[in-house]
């Protein structure tokens, strides 16, 4: 999406997260129910209603609750999907008009090889995507909130990939954040990968998963296998001189 082009990572969370809490005020006072952000994966949270940008004072309660921004949030307190006035998580989440957009777009990129026009469909859904990198068959790169993926210059993406910015955690509990992979860099075929912070010149072997048991990998590294071992590439130089 255009308003999202250009933009820094802290600048996009900023925008999705006073976008999610503009929607949890809304349906909030629709379900009767109190919607609550945190900044961590858990704790109870802040009240959207004392975030409302729409106020005066929710406008500074925000400025401060988003300083620093942090690389993910939870929301919580939608409600379990059995009770009368639950608010669906998706619902919150994304307009329906555009989830079903996003569904469509995902289920084509897929099938495209990689190539500059396959980037070019990625930054149409919202993805950041650099320069001369391919992203091959079958990758997945989420349909909710595709905005929130930042990939640098001259990275692959292995096939049948997976590139997760949310996580539903049941009862009404979701978390959302940023999924920044480096320049240089390569993902073997088969990972996996939720919210965290690639550096440069990171590689993955095939099928390995990188989170929840990782946030940050550092530049140089080689990351393997369930659950992954990290190994900086200086180090392996030194032991092979």
């Amino acid at each position: 999406m255009k308003k999202y082009r250009d933009k820094s990572p802290e600048q996009v969370i900023k925008m999705v997260t006073t976008e999610i809490i503009e929607r949890g005020i809304k349906l909030g006072r629709k379900k009767q129910r109190t919607v609550f952000i945190s900044k961590s994966s858990g704790g109870k949270g802040v009240d959207v209603n004392t975030l409302n940008p729409a106020t005066e004072e929710g406008r500074k309660n925000l400025a401060a609750f988003l300083t620093p921004v942090k690389h993910h949030y939870t929301i919580s307190g939608l409600g379990a999907p059995e009770e009368k006035n639950a608010i669906n998580w998706r619902v919150l989440n994304v307009p329906f008009g555009r989830r079903l957009l996003l569904v469509m777009q995902v289920a084509i990129s897929m099938v495209l090889k990689g190539s500059p026009f396959k980037n070019k469909f990625y930054r149409w859904m919202g993805a950041h995507i650099g320069k001369n990198t391919e992203i091959m068959l079958f990758a997945w790169l989420d349909h909710f909130r595709p905005e929130l993926i930042f990939i640098g210059d001259n990275t692959l993406i292995g096939a049948f990939s997976r590139l997760t910015v949310h996580a539903y955690e049941g009862s009404g509990r979701f978390r959302y954040g940023l999924v920044e992979i480096g320049s240089n860099c390569t993902l073997g075929a088969g990972t996996g990968l939720g919210v965290i912070k690639i550096e440069d010149e990171v590689r993955t072997l095939p099928g390995t998963t990188l989170s929840p048991y990782l946030v940050k990998v550092k530049a140089g590294s080689v990351v393997g296998w369930n659950p992954p071992t990290v190994q900086q590439l200086q180090s392996r130089e030194s032991e092979n001189r």
